[in-house]
Formats: structure tokens, sequence, C-alpha cells
């Protein structure tokens, strides 16, 4: 499959092309549901930047890197698209493998046995061997039999949380939203909290939709 190219300030030559083809064909062998793929290279000064976008069906996979030589970012950021390719595989794969919820309470709900039918060749028992009941010469009492009462807790236990601090999903320089959505993309994060230019506290949250909301501390 061959990417669309876009130079900015770069002449696209067939070294680079060849590294992208190369690239990309390995990430559609991975993803198979691919519906294109573009990679702008540009170039300001001495600081030479590469993006790398794949589109599929479900999604997008975006890999960016800066280095002081075109082909370097080029290869950087073609790698990183690459793991988060194998890593969105890994994911469907895990959540393809888990068992519907109506199959695992089916399994855990118990099976009650049932009671042993008496048959024509087994003899009553005779009610002269019942034990008599005690009366008050009214009518007689019926005979007591002891019953087993299951009792659940009136309250569900709630399991202590586990906190793990996480040093990776916090940004240590000021941001703009289109930075910090590649930054929490690269790092496979669903939680990104940074700062903008203006100072102002922010947090990217992915939904269960695959979008990402922003949310500005007051």
């Amino acid at each position: 499959m061959q990417a669309e190219y876009t130079g900015r300030q770069v002449t696209i030559t067939q070294a680079l092309r060849r590294l992208g083809d190369e690239a990309i064909e390995r990430i559609a062998r991975v993803l198979p549901k691919i519906v294109g793929a573009h990679i702008v290279l540009t170039s300001e000064k001495y600081r030479k930047t590469a993006d790398v976008a794949v589109k599929m069906r479900a999604g997008k996979i975006v890999g960016f890197a800066e280095s002081n030589n075109t082909e370097t970012a080029l290869r950087e950021a073609l790698e990183r698209a690459e793991t988060q390719a194998i890593r969105y595989r890994k994911r469907q794969n895990a959540i393809k493998r888990q068992p519907k919820e109506e199959k695992l309470q089916s399994e855990v709900m118990p099976v009650r046995p049932r009671r042993a039918s008496r048959t024509r060749s087994e003899p009553a028992e005779p009610e002269s061997a019942a034990t008599p009941a005690k009366s008050n010469g009214k009518r007689p009492s019926r005979t007591m039999v002891p019953v087993t009462v299951h009792t659940f807790p009136a309250t569900r236990p709630i399991p202590e949380p586990h906190v793990v601090r996480s040093l990776d999903s916090v940004a240590l320089r000021p941001m703009t939203i289109e930075e910090a959505v590649k930054e929490a993309e690269f790092r496979d994060r669903d939680v990104f909290v940074f700062r903008n230019v203006e100072g102002t506290l922010c947090v990217l949250h992915r939904k269960r939709d695959g979008k990402m909301e922003l949310i500005e501390a007051p």
C-alpha cells in the first residue's frame, strides 16, 4: 500500500518514499482494515519533523518525531506508528477473547437438583411409622421439617482501590491541544494532564466511543 506524501520545505526523495512505503506495508499486515496513510515532512531551519497518520475504519494511528535529520525523524515516526498498531491489534484480540456477560451469568447460576420421585415398585412408608405429633384436641399439628436458609449481606463489599502513581501521563512542558493529543496517542494513554500556553491546567480524557474530551480546570 502506497502512502500520500506532503513536503513542507522538504524534497521527497525516492529513498524517503521507499522507507515510508515499506513501513506502511508492515503496518498493513498488522491492521488489514487500513483506508489510507499520509506522511508529512517539515523542515524549519535545524528542526526536521515527520508526522505519520494511518487511517482505519475504526480510528486513526498517529506517529510524530523530531530530529536534526529528515530521514531519522521519518524512521522514528514510522516506528512509533508501528508500535501503536501492534498495541491496537493486541487490544482488539483481548476484547474478542473475553466471554459475554450472558454466558458468564448462565455459568455462575447454580442448578437446583431435582428430587428423586418415588417409583411404583418402592413401597410407601406406612403412616403408623411416623412419629405422632402433639395436638391440643382440635387438629393434629403438622410435622416440622428443618429448612436451611441462606443469608446474603445487605450491602456489597467495596474492594480497596489500588492507587499507582504515573508520571508518564503528565506533560513536563506547556503544550497546545494538538501537541497534547499527539503525545497522548504516542504514549497510549486514556488520560493525559498538561498545561496550555496560557498556563491553564487541562486534562485530555478518552471516552468509550474513542473521542478525546478536553477538561479545563477553573
